[in-house]
């Protein structure tokens, strides 16, 4: 099962920011081995995004194109987030698990996509 607690380094010690739950769940492992992983914490797309993204990005082309948004979403996901794995296999990244850099690089590959198929898809702040 995996665990994920955000913290800061300070003076080369990390500072957990929920110690409490941090403590307990460390200390549901006990006797066991674990694998430790840092990263730096990334921001994840807002519910604006997302909303735009659903509403008036898949909603548009959707229309556009005969598709239903979450088929249009799915075809996308394919087209724009497969990944390879190192055991061979051909797998699709969830737009959820996108940075919020990550995510917009995305939408606009959709978005070009949809200009190059004659739907012109507004900016967000024209949604």
């Amino acid at each position: 099962m995996r665990h994920t607690f955000h913290g800061t380094v300070s003076n080369g010690k990390f500072h957990v920011d929920d110690r409490s739950a941090f403590n307990q769940t460390l200390g549901s492992f006990e006797g066991k081995q674990l694998t430790v992983t840092l990263e730096r914490k990334r921001s994840i797309r807002s519910r604006n995004q997302n909303d735009w993204y659903w509403s008036v990005v898949l909603g548009l082309f959707a229309e556009h194109c005969g598709y239903e948004p979450d088929e249009l979403h799915e075809a996308l996901k394919w087209r724009f987030l497969k990944i390879h794995t190192d055991k061979g296999l051909e797998m699709c990244r969830s737009t959820t698990d996108l940075s919020t850099v990550e995510f917009t690089q995305y939408v606009d590959r959709v978005r070009q996509l949809a200009a190059e198929m004659g739907c012109v898809i507004p900016d967000p702040d024209r949604g």
